[in-house]
């Protein structure tokens, strides 16, 4: 127990009856000289981290939609600044004040008013989510508030299903009408959406209260987030929000998500704010049982663990350990992020869908977190091939198809460079096994992964947590008139409320969705009864007799949906 100071005995006071001595002065000289040393050299480097922080975004002007950023180290904000505008119209700049709409940076917000109901014995992480949620489908499997917390559910994304859903029915509404899974709960971790959508729900009903209320309650004010709300309307006046905007080729429009079908809401917020929080979880202010399990790396049913914890990110960026989430939603783009091990947090906050919060702080977390010497240069393109490797490289070039998704992926050569079309570079491990390029060198994350050739013909995807995939090569399908002309009709999902026209036209397979006037697509042959549009897959389902009944559809966030055919529109179109 601290003892309490009378005022004769206090310090100050003290202070008067100490013999003054040469030797006592001159100690107190240099202890003044050093204090203004010390702080002096703090506060220039601080001042030349800010210059270098203004530096990154100084292209971020009153003309065009920007960004803010905090900085904090050790609890103590060193940088918080505005740059660009908040509402181009009535020329409003952004300010530290401005909030924006943080997105999927919400996640980590309910998680943890899940756990604080789980710590007080309200909720239990291993429960079955139907004693929540009574009128949610019967999957066949146990599915815990867990496998909502870490994604592996196996429950469809609801941002992937909206697009094709007829009547615009709200988030919940669409998940309820779900009657199959991406895969056995556990089994696989896909990000999804739509768990964080229940977690609200499932608050919701246990509190008895509004998930705003809850969260203003028991996590805003109790730590001082006084510019943080939990929003369900989108459309309210909102004090000193920041408008989000769309790059055009003629200069910029609003993009803002505006409707109430998100079911999770939408959590504005400073980024002064944001790194209050992260200061908070690591301070465990919150409760050590609260900080300790949003930070519990997930497990697998295999024992894998996964990059992820409860609605966090748990990675190492440049060899330093990371903790980190990032969102988006229409035009607002948001990064969160801290170094636990050296005490740094980061905040960037943005208003334009052409701005990249990740790489904005990137940079930012250059100027401040110490790296290892190894770990300083990050080359941005995997080395050229040479020799024995580039041409197995070649070998094993072509179109590869998923043989449990029907997801499909084209290897190719460029500039002796190994890479997956479209997206990252490949860099060879050991000979039949490339490696996502720059995953271990920069991010580690559930973006690593491996190929694994068995044969120039056939290669494994296996991702860090082990998770599986076969993938076989296919050769390029050129359907005639009569080939495309076994897929037209018309084709309905009740779990979706919608349906699909299809028909033949000049050799192509085109589509309508729910009649939408002037809005098709084309679907583009891969295999002899799979199409592809952009990231969907769409494979038909045949009967015995080689007829086709269905079509499953599947896109990066729902796998098989099933659509009925009902009939073959000769004469519609």
């Amino acid at each position: 127990m601290k003892q309490e100071l009378s005022p004769s005995k206090t310090p100050l006071n003290g202070l008067n009856q100490l013999r003054i001595t040469p030797l006592t002065k001159t100690f107190f000289f240099l202890a003044v000289v050093w204090v203004v040393i010390f702080f002096g050299n703090t506060s220039t480097q601080a001042q030349d981290k800010t210059t270098e922080v203004d530096k990154i975004l100084n292209w971020a002007t009153k003309e065009t939609p920007g960004c803010t950023c905090a900085v904090s180290q050790n609890g103590k904000v060193v940088v918080n600044r505005a740059y660009g505008s908040a509402d181009l119209e009535r020329e409003v700049p952004l300010n530290p004040k401005s909030v924006f709409d943080i997105g999927s940076v919400r996640k980590q917000f309910i998680a943890a008013a899940t756990l604080l109901l789980v710590e007080e014995k309200r909720l239990s992480l291993s429960e079955d989510i139907h004693k929540y949620l009574p009128e949610l489908p019967a999957y066949g499997h146990k599915i815990t508030l867990d496998h909502l917390l870490n994604h592996t559910s196996g429950i469809r994304d609801w941002t992937g299903l909206m697009p094709l859903a007829n009547g615009n029915p709200d988030a919940l509404t669409l998940i309820l009408r779900q009657r199959g899974l991406n895969f056995k709960p556990g089994e696989e971790f896909s990000y999804s959406n739509s768990g964080y959508v229940l977690l609200v729900e499932i608050v919701t009903r246990t509190t008895g209260m509004p998930f705003a209320e809850f969260a203003r309650q028991r996590l805003f004010e109790p730590l001082g987030m006084k510019s943080t709300a939990y929003v369900s309307d989108m459309t309210a006046t909102i004090k000193n929000r920041a408008l989000g905007y769309e790059k055009t080729k003629d200069g910029w429009k609003l993009d803002m998500y505006l409707g109430n079908d998100r079911g999770a809401g939408a959590i504005l917020s400073t980024a002064s704010d944001l790194v209050l929080w992260n200061d908070a979880l690591t301070s465990n202010r919150l409760g050590t049982f609260v900080s300790s399990m949003l930070q519990e790396p997930a497990k697998l049913n295999n024992g894998r663990k996964l990059g992820y914890a409860r609605g966090l990110f748990l990675e190492t960026y440049r060899g330093v350990k990371e903790v980190w989430h990032s969102g988006g939603a229409a035009g607002y783009h948001t990064w969160l992020g801290r170094f636990p091990e050296q005490g740094i947090s980061i905040a960037v906050l943005c208003n334009s869908d052409a701005m990249s919060a990740t790489a904005v702080a990137e940079r930012i977390a250059d100027q401040f977190v110490t790296y290892s010497d190894s770990q300083k240069a990050v080359a941005k393109t995997p080395p050229a091939l040479t020799g024995a490797a580039l041409e197995e490289a070649k070998s094993n070039t072509g179109l590869f198809v998923n043989e449990k998704t029907g997801e499909m992926l084209r290897l190719a050569v460029d500039r002796d460079r190994f890479r997956i079309a479209g997206g990252p570079g490949l860099a060879q491990v050991t000979p039949g096994t490339f490696r996502r390029f720059g995953a271990s060198v920069q991010y580690m994350s559930q973006d690593e992964f491996e190929l694994h050739f068995q044969s120039p013909d056939q290669f494994e995807l296996i991702t860090m947590e082990g998770q599986k995939s076969r993938y076989r090569r296919v050769q390029p399908y050129t359907p005639n008139a009569a080939d495309l002309q076994a897929f037209t009709g018309r084709y309905t999902s009740n779990e979706l409320g919608a349906f699909f026209d299809l028909f033949s036209e000049k050799d192509n397979l085109k589509g309508r969705a729910n009649d939408a006037p002037g809005v098709g697509f084309d679907l583009k042959p891969v295999t002899k009864d799979t199409f592809q549009l952009g990231g969907v897959t769409v494979r038909f389902v045949r009967d015995k007799a080689g007829r086709v009944t269905a079509l499953d559809y599947s896109n990066p966030l729902i796998r098989n949906i099933r659509f009925t055919r009902q009939n073959d529109l000769t004469s519609r179109r």
